[in-house]
């Protein structure tokens, strides 16, 4: 009879630790989710739009660079390089390539492979006259 109880306790026993399992492991993808979306800057960088491009071997991702004003020389510490969030947006920096613009930006934690190679995500670009 006690090897009986004993089958039973252990048997709740696991299907509770399953439980806790499973609602930590959801709850751990959530916050963990949650801080690899964060945004921990905005702004704006203007400068001349050199380069846009859609690449990536699993993730195809939009990707520019841009010389920032005011830079006689081009090199990295004067470009800032970045990746756009979405179609339109990759839409209208091809639209302004070799232009001077203002881009809107975002700077994640760490942005998700899928939404660029860069940790600054351009959501909105306009033409600087």
């Amino acid at each position: 009879m006690a090897f009986e109880e004993t089958k039973v306790k252990a048997k709740s026993f696991a299907k509770k630790l399953g439980w806790m399992i499973l609602i930590a492991t959801i709850l751990l993808s959530i916050g963990y989710y949650f801080y690899r979306t964060y945004t921990i800057s905005e702004g704006t960088r203007a400068g001349i739009l050199y380069k846009v491009s859609k690449k990536g071997k699993v993730f195809k991702t939009y990707e520019g660079q841009l010389q920032l004003a005011g830079a006689v020389l081009m090199n990295k510490e004067s470009t800032f390089e970045f990746s756009a969030k979405d179609d339109q947006v990759y839409a209208d920096l091809q639209k302004y390539e070799g232009k001077n613009v203002r881009l809107h930006y975002q700077e994640k934690v760490n942005a998700f492979p899928w939404q660029g190679d860069t940790d600054y995500l351009v959501f909105k670009v306009e033409e600087v006259k």
